[in-house]
């Protein structure tokens, strides 16, 4: 996973399969504080204008259309939405105007669209296989709930990339945490410190992937390059995972 950068907008990228994966900052956009800079969530006393425009600037910097990028309202669950051919309705390119399906992974099959989830803290993963590729937002509650093998089900998985989350260094949780990850043994928790990234490799491993890289980047500790729910005590902007298969690999 590597740094790029366009036009002032920073991301970390990775290469898999017949597929990209982008993974933004908080970097190169027009969000005033404490929303500053590239926020592209939507809350109650951020500016949608800000927003619509940081959005526009992620999908420039990508080369994406931003009506071709695909989103869902997400709810911590399992659910899924698979694309093929024309687009959904999508609220990243139109901030607040459609209504959209209660989902925390989008599929994609085919060039021409792509995957997106919003994360403050919850690990945004990116699966490719045969199937396509898919991203999906992943807190405790949909690791715990199986959404990874929902999804490494969905494309057949054989590679997956996971963004930067909360880490080990800052994530205490409570017992009724503690116990939906038990079972996977040693090494998840450290105390009440919990390791998500390490939690979703075990899943990942589970559904069959052999090839699982990670950013190596905990949100919260870094509030120079993202935003973090828990640092920002909830009033935070969101940074993005999105995934798209390559158009050679049609």
């Amino acid at each position: 996973m590597q740094w790029r950068q366009s036009a002032g907008v920073r991301w970390l990228e990775a290469d898999l399969p017949g597929a990209r994966a982008a993974f933004s900052s908080r970097l190169g956009g027009v969000s005033e504080p404490p929303f500053e800079s590239l926020n592209l969530g939507l809350r109650a006393d951020e500016e949608i204008g800000s927003v619509a425009e940081n959005r526009r600037r992620l999908a420039a910097a990508l080369g994406l259309e931003p009506g071709r990028i695909l989103a869902g309202r997400q709810v911590h669950g399992t659910e899924l939405l698979v694309h093929s051919g024309r687009p959904g309705p999508s609220r990243f390119a139109e901030p607040r105007s459609v209504e959209l399906a209660e989902v925390d992974g989008q599929v994609i099959a085919e060039p021409g669209l792509a995957a997106l989830v919003l994360v403050a803290d919850c690990l945004p993963i990116a699966l490719a296989g045969p199937g396509g590729v898919a991203m999906l937002h992943c807190g405790w509650r949909g690791l715990a709930a199986g959404i990874i093998a929902r999804g490494a089900q969905a494309v057949a998985a054989t590679h997956a990339a996971i963004g930067p989350g909360i880490g080990p260094c800052c994530y205490e949780v409570g017992e009724e945490v503690l116990d939906a990850f038990a079972g996977l043994g040693d090494g998840v928790a450290r105390g009440r410190m919990l390791d998500l990234p390490e939690v979703a490799r075990r899943a990942l491993s589970a559904a069959g992937v052999g090839s699982i890289e990670s950013a190596g980047h905990c949100t919260c500790c870094e509030p120079e390059l993202f935003f973090s729910h828990r640092r920002d005590a909830g009033r935070t902007g969101h940074q993005a995972g999105i995934a798209w298969v390559k158009e050679s690999a049609a």
